[in-house]
């Protein structure tokens, strides 16, 4: 009996390829059930009397409020928006990585070949989980009970979500490092500590300024809304003066924030294209 003929390389499929075509169908699905479920008014939405109050409602927003006092104020919150977020990225940057060691699942030298077993390993992935599973405005309102108002709650809730999330992208760069540098290391009779500091951390030190510097961007607007609760900056004055409705005041504090985002992307963009060179 003759062996069966292969199929041709161009008609194979890869088993990736045809995975993700049952992925975009079940996510086809899941939208289109989205629509069928939900109580979605586009008409009422739509309608000129919907689109009259709209447009009546933002015309109310201008002009600015352009008084020095206010606009000092301003500034006095948007530096503090950007101390907020910056402090609490470093902050989650140094936890993350420390926590991202056990949390690997590769067992990497020193610390991270110590301290990875099975046991450190899900109960570090736990406490990352969890951290990320909470949202930074729940984080800000369980901390300001004991923190009080103002900035210092705001920094310590984007400091714990942010390293749930940073741990976990940065223990799966270090599954992907090579294992060869270090090894090379530990076979000549190096530290543990060296090991890791010249053989595993410049590998994935690109990595770690790209993941640190995205979720910089992301808590520059986290820290924007972290003042409805009363944690400070941009976002306790809009939350102020939108509750009183003084839409002047409003508008020159979203122009702020709106600034302030941009101005954070353009440095952050600037600054892996320089690392990437």
């Amino acid at each position: 009996m003759s062996a069966p003929v292969p199929l041709a390389p161009h008609l194979r499929q890869p088993p990736a390829r045809h995975a993700a075509r049952w992925v975009g169908l079940v996510i086809a699905t899941l939208v289109v059930l989205s629509f069928a479920t939900l109580e979605l008014r586009w008409g009422d939405f739509l309608s000129p009397d919907a689109l009259g109050k709209m447009g009546k409602f933002a015309a109310g927003f201008f002009p600015p409020e352009t008084s020095a006092a206010f606009l000092q104020r301003t500034l006095d919150g948007t530096l503090e928006t950007l101390a907020m977020s910056l402090l609490g990225t470093l902050l989650a940057a140094v936890g993350g990585l420390a926590l991202a060691l056990p949390a690997s699942a590769r067992r990497h030298e020193g610390a991270g070949s110590a301290l990875a077993t099975g046991v450190l390993r899900a109960a570090t992935r736990g406490v990352l989980n969890g951290l990320r599973s909470v949202p930074e405005l729940v984080w800000a309102a369980l901390l300001l009970i004991a923190a009080g108002l103002g900035p210092f709650a705001g920094t310590l809730a984007l400091a714990l979500h942010t390293t749930g999330v940073l741990g976990r992208l940065f223990a799966e760069s270090l599954e992907n490092a090579a294992p060869e540098p270090a090894f090379a290391l530990r076979v000549r009779g190096v530290g543990a500590l060296r090991v890791f500091l010249f053989a595993t951390l410049p590998q994935i030190w690109p990595q770690v300024i790209a993941y640190t510097l995205y979720r910089w961007e992301n808590n520059i607007r986290a820290a924007a809304v972290l003042g409805v609760v009363g944690a400070g900056g941009l976002g306790q004055m809009l939350y102020y003066h939108l509750g009183l409705f003084q839409m002047h005041e409003s508008c020159t504090v979203l122009g702020a924030m709106m600034a302030l985002v941009a101005l954070v992307d353009a440095l952050s963009f600037a600054t892996r294209r320089w690392l990437n060179r």
